[in-house]
């Protein structure tokens, strides 16, 4: 089978804790696992931790991602695009699906690349800080969202300690790809391939910092967003507000209104 393996990072179950955030998926994938798909309603942030991920879509879009690059689509009224892994590669990423507020649901389809050297870095006493979107540590990331969103990779040696900040208002969890460290004022160990839920002050318009404190050499991505407060419906590849929203996006579908297969 072409899919080798497939996690939930954040359970789409959680959506009203998690808002705006709606589910993260990690992948092991080879090519043929995400042919043409359609998508409705919301934003996908995919990051590429191994291998080459293949992007095409039927607007004439292509792109191949490396480790460590993103991409970031809105979907908005109606993608249909293809991720796949490249040649015999096994595609390892994480995407990230971030709502949309009503009001944006029916926006033009967009992805924009980040490639991993475009993204700015902030170098600290035993580490870097790479800023792919939002702001922080006066660097500005090129990613830009329809929504306010956040997201860092920092980097840290055995015994360094960092503190991230981010907006108090924003929603927002970490995500551990490699070492072992201790998060937050309650200390919280967290190792390889676990993520954490981070407190925040709802409404909050200040800044709120995160310490990081690693034990061994250690990786961790940030992520942040504004809670948009809305009901969520979510049915296979479509996010919306109500059922019938759904029943439209699969009628328009079926209709062809979300244009030509990619390939």
């Amino acid at each position: 089978m072409p899919h080798v393996q497939a996690g939930l990072v954040l359970n789409p179950q959680d959506w009203r804790e998690l808002d705006p955030f709606i589910l993260m998926a990690e992948d092991w994938f080879k090519r043929g696992t995400f042919s043409d798909h359609p998508h409705r309603g919301f934003q996908t942030i995919t990051y590429v931790i191994d291998g080459r991920l293949e992007h095409i879509d039927n607007h004439g879009g292509h792109s191949i991602l490396e480790a460590g690059d993103i991409q970031y689509m809105n979907a908005g009224s109606g993608a249909r695009h293809a991720e796949e892994a490249v040649d015999q590669d096994i595609a390892h990423t994480l995407q990230l699906w971030l709502n949309l507020p009503g009001e944006l649901k029916g926006t033009t389809t967009s992805y924009q690349n980040v490639y991993t050297e475009e993204a700015p870095v902030v170098a600290f006493e035993g580490g870097t800080l790479k800023v792919y979107s939002g702001e922080t540590a006066d660097v500005k990331g090129p990613l830009e969202p329809l929504v306010p969103f956040a997201l860092s990779e920092i980097r840290l040696t055995e015994g360094a300690e960092f503190t991230y900040e981010l907006p108090e208002g924003h929603n927002a969890f970490l995500y551990i790809l490699s070492g072992d460290l201790i998060a937050g004022e309650s200390e919280v160990n967290l190792k390889k391939s676990s993520a954490a839920i981070l407190t925040f002050n709802d409404g909050g318009e200040g800044l709120s910092g995160l310490t990081l404190k690693a034990n061994k050499r250690s990786r961790v991505l940030v992520y942040s967003g504004k809670p948009i407060k809305e009901e969520v419906v979510a049915s296979g590849p479509f996010v919306m507000n109500s059922m019938e929203e759904i029943r439209q996006a699969y009628r328009d579908y079926q209709e062809g209104k979300f244009g030509v297969e990619a390939k």
